[in-house]
């Protein structure tokens, strides 16, 4: 995937989104200093990243069952 792609449909976050680089900055340097292990490193940050692409869901769109132009219940993919 390259950083021009559309990304799925949410709850992820764009890919130049500020807070992400942080997630996956950190989970890189969680593993090479062995605080981490790469699935540690890896869970972490997808667990983080989906947050974060909800949190600015709701920044763009407070209050709305949905990001972008799907429903809230649509089919996804």
């Amino acid at each position: 995937m390259t950083p021009d792609s559309q990304m799925p449909s949410p709850p992820f976050p764009s890919t130049d989104n500020a807070v992400l680089r942080l997630i996956v900055g950190g989970a890189i340097e969680s593993v090479r200093s062995g605080e981490a292990t790469v699935e540690e490193a890896i869970l972490h940050a997808a667990v983080h990243g989906w947050y974060e692409g909800h949190v600015q869901g709701e920044d763009e769109c407070p209050g709305c069952d949905f990001r972008g132009g799907l429903a809230k219940d649509s089919a996804r993919g």
